[in-house]
């Protein structure tokens, strides 16, 4: 998880006309239904924009994603058709969130509650999340299953391999898994490299 611009999510100026009114219209009709009709699909490509198309979850690139109501249809059908309720994720998190219970929302993350370790591309809670916030964001990281899921961590893997291969630059590996590149960054600071070494 990693701070989402805020800027970027403003709701769509059409939204109110076409999810909004028409989804709240359908559950007054319909208040026995066991999911609401789906008018928030054609508002993804906006959302995947406002979350610059990282998951909010696992903070990387994912290409297709999904709606996740933060506060679940089954929970909150009166949330349905609320953009303030939408993040953008991963099919796969997005599976596991609707069986996870209560869970820290990314939108109140802030720089450098969570990190990933080199090598083993671990996501850890750091000392800087809040003491009020510390319980909910580790059971996140479990119920979630982000700390080291064999799914999460072959993702990971991948956009680190490709920037140590040289197939993509720094500046493109901050874009697609901003956290594995602050921990390339850690990583820098630690280790001088050997142009630094020859200076000295």
């Amino acid at each position: 998880m990693t701070p989402v611009d805020l800027t970027l999510l403003s709701e769509p100026a059409v939204f109110d006309a076409r999810c909004r009114k028409p989804g709240q219209a359908w559950l007054a009709q319909h208040p026995e239904a066991k999911r609401p009709k789906d008018y928030w699909s054609p508002f993804k490509p906006n959302l995947a924009d406002g979350f610059r198309n990282l998951c909010a979850y696992t903070a990387m690139y994912e290409p297709i994603g999904t709606v996740d109501h933060f506060k679940s249809l089954s929970l909150h059908p009166d949330l349905a058709y609320e953009w303030s309720n939408y993040r953008y994720a991963s099919a796969w998190v997005n599976s596991c969130k609707s069986r996870a219970g209560n869970i820290l929302d990314p939108l109140i993350v802030e720089e450098g509650w969570f990190e990933i370790l080199l090598p083993s591309l671990q996501l850890v809670l750091t000392g800087k999340a809040p003491e009020e916030h510390r319980i909910l964001a580790e059971e996140t990281v479990r119920r979630l299953r982000l700390r080291d899921d064999e799914r999460v961590i072959r993702q990971r893997r991948e956009w680190y391999r490709m920037y140590q291969d040289g197939e993509l630059s720094f500046d493109g590996l901050s874009k697609k898994a901003p956290l594995i590149a602050q921990a390339v960054s850690r990583a820098r600071a630690i280790i001088p490299s050997s142009d630094d070494v020859h200076a000295n």
